[in-house]
């Protein structure tokens, strides 16, 4: 494990726990940001599929006894989101609004789908989204829309968080 993973996996669990603390006090619909869910997608984009996989792993697993989930029940959508980001790394230029948009838009739907699948295959040990329900539609919104904010803020972290590319 480089630096980079191990940097945006301790982003990620301290997003995760201000999302469980401090922002759940400001919550639309019960929904807040997936902070981490964001700096998962900046760091695999940056990076690539092995810090993506990584950084969902290990950041999943920590926000797992975070939360009522069973016991990788993130790690494994976030490391699946994750290796999805690293594929596309240095594929499109990293503009200042729209591809981080686009970037965590697509990944709150996947973890979403993600969620649902498992649900389908598990049941009730398993949460997830009601699709007709606000709360995945504003929290997709606030993804989307905090997306640039976040960005701008990790790329100030570059050093810690962006490396060269992988082989």
């Amino acid at each position: 494990m480089n630096k980079h993973t191990l940097w945006a996996a301790v982003f990620a669990v301290i997003a995760g726990i201000l999302q469980s603390t401090l922002l759940r006090r400001l919550a639309v619909y019960h929904a807040v940001p997936d902070l981490a869910l964001g700096i998962l997608v900046f760091a695999a984009y940056t990076n690539g599929v092995m810090t993506g996989q990584l950084t969902g792993f290990f950041s999943g697993l920590l926000l797992d006894f975070l939360s009522y989930a069973p016991l990788g029940f993130n790690a494994f959508i976030r490391t699946l989101v994750g290796a999805a980001a690293g594929l596309i790394n240095g594929s499109f230029f990293l503009d200042a609004m729209l591809l981080p948009m686009g970037l965590c838009a697509c990944a709150t739907a996947a973890k979403a789908a993600l969620q649902y699948i498992l649900h389908l295959l598990f049941a009730e040990a398993i949460p997830c989204y009601a699709f007709f329900e606000p709360t995945l539609w504003v929290e997709l919104a606030l993804n989307t829309l905090s997306a640039p904010l976040l960005f701008g803020l990790l790329k100030s972290f570059g050093g810690l968080l962006a490396g060269g590319r992988e082989k």
